[in-house]
């Protein structure tokens, strides 16, 4: 199954309800099978004016609780952060696709993982995070899927798949496992009428009196707390005695894995670390991969993105090198192998 319809059938499976979009390559295959399926799924599919209208029926719909999902691409995804960040301010859940190209501006249509930043740092105005998944397989963007919906339903926050154009158009095998959505409580919040039988409920991301606006800050960052204890996942391959610690996500960690396993066969003891979670940064599991490294190498499809996060969970006790293609271009694993070569030699 190609990813971007993979993506699209596992929201439908795991109750997405509401999906509101704007076509944009390279993730148009998933709007569009969500205009085939949903309606035949009981849900509602909308082909918005914009992006930016895309992202605020997200909000309208997220308000009364039901299940909602946009998608775009990384210049489709920089139109929604208004909206992204009003869905935040409200403690709305709600997942986002971006099937990531290449930038900045229109850029190319090529993959690209150029929006690191955008997704970890810098989605919109404000103080406030997103969790965000960075999948590797059209397997994993289902499993990631189902629980983007969860956690964000269950911590009331935006919620991200951070793909890239690679893994929208791949065709895999996938499996959709037995998917029972959790049912967790909105009685509480949704603005979902109440025939007058309970209080109003009133979603707001407005606070004209400092101290109200700050402590709904501080208690959303409270949350944020909880995430980076309990939802952090990454893979580690072959770092129980790795000299190289290749540091990679998504597509690229597929390319840096035949490199390390090409490096190996050579006999330079190199490893993989591939963080899952991008926000909440796997700290502790990084620090566990890097226990033997005497250098790491951050691989990207980028000019280097990741590799700030790296060094600050590392807090920099180790050289931190860098290769990244971008534009579009794919590393290569004989790139790649190049690299660690060059860094193994100099041990």
């Amino acid at each position: 199954m190609k990813g971007n319809e993979a993506l699209a059938e596992a929201a439908i499976r795991a109750g997405c309800k509401c999906f509101f979009g704007y076509p944009i390559t390279p993730q148009t295959e998933l709007a569009a099978y969500m205009a085939k399926r949903m309606h035949k799924a009981g849900g509602v599919f909308l082909q918005a004016e914009s992006e930016i209208a895309a992202i605020n029926m997200v909000l309208g719909a997220a308000s009364t609780g039901v299940r909602a999902m946009t998608s775009s691409s990384s210049p489709g995804i920089s139109l929604k952060s208004e909206g992204v960040s009003y869905i935040a301010g409200s403690d709305l859940p709600a997942v986002i696709i971006n099937v990531e190209r290449g930038g900045p501006g229109l850029g190319g249509i090529q993959p690209s993982q150029a929006d690191y930043w955008q997704a970890t740092k810098a989605l919109g105005h404000g103080d406030f995070q997103l969790l965000v998944y960075a999948p590797a397989s059209v397997q994993e963007m289902v499993d990631y899927v189902v629980k983007a919906f969860d956690r964000a339903d269950k911590y009331r926050m935006p919620a991200m798949i951070l793909a890239d154009g690679l893994l929208g158009q791949m065709m895999e095998p996938v499996t959709f496992p037995e998917i029972n959505p959790n049912a967790y409580d909105k009685s509480g919040w949704a603005a979902n009428g109440h025939k007058m039988q309970r209080e109003h409920h009133i979603i707001n991301s407005l606070y004209l009196k400092p101290d109200e606006l700050e402590n709904s800050i501080l208690d959303r960052y409270k949350r944020y707390e909880i995430i980076k204890e309990t939802e952090t996942e990454a893979e580690l391959y072959l770092t129980e005695d790795c000299d190289v610690l290749v540091c990679a996500f998504g597509a690229t960690a597929r390319v840096a894995k035949s490199a390390v396993n090409d490096a190996r066969a050579q006999g330079i003891k190199a490893g993989l670390f591939r963080p899952k979670t991008l926000w909440p940064f796997p700290v502790k599991e990084i620090n566990e991969a890097a226990k033997s490294a005497k250098k790491l190498l951050s691989v990207e499809m980028s000019m280097g993105q990741m590799i700030e996060d790296i060094k600050l969970a590392i807090n920099c006790s180790k050289p931190v090198e860098f290769y990244g293609r971008t534009g579009g271009v794919i590393p290569t694993p004989a790139e790649v192998l190049d690299q660690i070569k060059k860094i193994g030699g100099a041990l």
